[in-house]
């Protein structure tokens, strides 16, 4: 497999640290390399949170460059567009919950939320998807796996089976272990049709 970038993003409490933590597990379960560089920021406050995930056969660095992502894993529509520049220009995939979560400085009247943006998305991305992760997540049976629904949009895009995804969601996931097997399954049949 040729080395993969992935940018997940979104804002603080949505579950981003604990997807690339899936993510990265799920690699070194099949065999890969993998480095991941995390930013905080203000996330308990519902600011910007995002994780740079590399996988391959030997990575050297965890921080991905700017038009080299084969994924942005976004769980908040503005998420994705804030970190589109990474995205590769030929191949790039984006899967952004259908979510927009208004910012202080928008709710103040100080900037306005970006318009437009699934239509944005789509002219960058060579595929995108918007997900309505939380109609997934409820049906899963938990509304707390969002992360899991878009994780398994994702997983169709990566070389790993679904049985080491599931294998690792049982682990690192205890509680609720079922709903989020099923949420995982949900999402991934939105990008494989099954």
């Amino acid at each position: 497999m040729e080395s993969k970038n992935i940018i997940i993003s979104g804002v603080g409490g949505q579950g981003i640290i604990l997807a690339s933590e899936l993510l990265a597990l799920v690699a070194m379960e099949e065999g890969y390399d993998v480095k991941k560089s995390e930013v905080h920021g203000m996330s308990q406050r519902g600011g910007s949170v995002v994780s740079h995930v590399r996988i391959g056969e030997k990575i050297y660095s965890p921080l991905i460059e700017e038009g080299t992502a084969d994924a942005i894993l976004a769980f908040e529509k503005a998420e994705a567009l804030r970190w589109i520049h990474y995205l590769h220009p030929e191949h790039g995939v984006v899967i952004a919950n259908d979510l927009e979560i208004v910012p202080t400085v928008v709710a103040i009247g100080l900037d306005t939320y970006p318009e437009n943006i699934d239509e944005t998305i789509a002219s960058i991305a060579s595929q995108s998807f918007i997900v309505d992760g939380l109609k997934y997540a409820r049906e899963a049976g938990n509304e707390r796996t969002v992360n899991v629904v878009l994780l398994g949009v994702l997983s169709s895009f990566l070389p790993f089976s679904e049985e080491t995804w599931l294998s690792v969601i049982e682990k690192r996931v205890p509680r609720a272990i079922e709903e989020n097997k099923k949420a995982f399954k949900l999402g991934r049949a939105i990008s494989t049709g099954k």
